[in-house]
């Protein structure tokens, strides 16, 4: 029966010319990615995180040894091999607990500073992940004093669970602060944004995953909750354009940003954005100087972000790394004199200590992790994201 129907079908060449043997191809095809990760790969190699990436976190999640014995298995004469410089003489810090302060500069001195620890966790949308994950993220955050970027899907009712400390990040859907025509709205976004637990306002212009892309979160995905927090209709597709709307310019976006920061009651308010053109950038400065307004905040995403799905294209060859884009804006910033008035955020597969202290010496405050708190979670990298098959 098997072997009629593959004769008989005309959707696949394979099938009719080679009834029922191309079924174990594409039996073998299926479990290939298995295979690999679990039999054939090495330690060090696996993309976009390597075995052992994947376990130091997995044993630091579970709180179990993350020590490791007889030397590095990394080749430290390959090209790329990154070190730190350490002191013959090095001090005992007298806290573990690193943070920096946010819109606290006397120049510019916000009416709700923030005090942020150096590794938080980065934007990731309630709808993208499970109700259960998002209570345990802020769970964590509240537990270990650090914030828990929203997304920009909005604040659901499972962010508040916990009280942990919330960035709410403002995307071009304006979910959760959006009127019916999908446009800016003042009065829902002071509802949310002057609670106790919002401690921060985030723009976000781009992504490092798919810049300029946009997306679409399709219709069968958009339950009643989701829609109660986005503000959207549930059963239709909610849509995030590729920009905004509420501005077109460089000082268009600074005026904004300040409105929402006068509207939260004095909260820091900054955007995020992947680099691409270095002239656009440039241009959001020039607007910071002849207007005097200035983000409490940049969070500078790297081109090796990533994201529940997105066009190869974009995931591969869109977007700035973030060495270079951190490099970018710090110099940027540091030329106009405006540094020491913005603080600088970091994200863009952020695992351990090394990474932290690799992306503060070129330039950031803080990081910020996404997939490592994934990890944290029980995600196995099993890249099925896009699926809605996820393990």
């Amino acid at each position: 029966i098997v072997g009629i129907c593959d004769v008989s079908q005309s959707r696949r060449a394979l099938r009719r010319n080679y009834p029922i043997l191309a079924h174990f191809r594409f039996f073998f095809e299926t479990i290939r990615p298995e295979i690999r990760q679990y039999f054939l790969e090495d330690d060090t190699e696996a993309r976009p995180f390597s075995r052992n990436q994947r376990s130091l976190v997995y044993q630091r999640a579970k709180e179990e040894t993350d020590t490791r014995p007889f030397g590095t298995q990394m080749d430290v004469y390959e090209n790329g091999y990154e070190w730190i410089n350490h002191s013959i003489a090095p001090s005992n810090p007298p806290s573990h607990d690193f943070r920096i302060e946010i819109g606290n500069h006397p120049d510019c001195r916000r009416a709700q500073p923030y005090s942020a620890s150096v590794f938080n966790i980065s934007a990731m949308s309630f709808g993208a992940l499970s109700s259960h994950a998002i209570m345990a993220l802020n769970g964590g955050a509240k537990r270990g004093g650090f914030m828990h970027d929203t997304g920009e899907g909005s604040i659901s009712s499972y962010h508040r669970v916990h009280g942990g400390d919330l960035v709410w990040e403002i995307g071009s859907g304006y979910f959760g602060c959006r009127n019916s025509d999908g446009t800016f709205s003042e009065q829902k976004f002071v509802e949310n944004a002057t609670a106790s637990q919002v401690k921060m306002i985030e723009i976000k212009l781009s992504q490092g995953a798919k810049p300029g892309h946009g997306g679409v979160l399709p219709s069968a995905k958009v339950s009643r909750e989701i829609a109660l927090a986005r503000g959207v209709e549930m059963g239709q597709d909610c849509v995030s354009p590729a920009s905004h709307s509420a501005f077109h310019t460089p000082l268009g976006l600074l005026e904004f940003l300040d409105k929402l920061r006068t509207l939260s009651g004095g909260k820091p308010t900054g955007f995020k954005l992947s680099i691409g053109h270095p002239w656009e950038f440039f241009g959001i400065v020039k607007a910071m100087l002849a207007s005097g307004i200035t983000p409490d905040f940049i969070v500078v995403d790297g081109g090796e972000g990533g994201t529940g799905a997105a066009p190869v294209e974009f995931t591969d060859h869109v977007g700035t790394p973030l060495q270079e884009a951190l490099l970018l804006v710090h110099n940027s910033l540091v030329a106009t004199n405006l540094r020491s008035r913005i603080k600088i955020g970091a994200s863009g597969k952020v695992i351990s200590a090394f990474d932290i202290a690799r992306n503060l010496a070129l330039g950031a405050d803080w990081c910020n992790s996404a997939r490592g708190f994934m990890f944290a979670l029980g995600c196995i990298q099993s890249q099925s994201c896009h699926t809605d098959r996820c393990p």
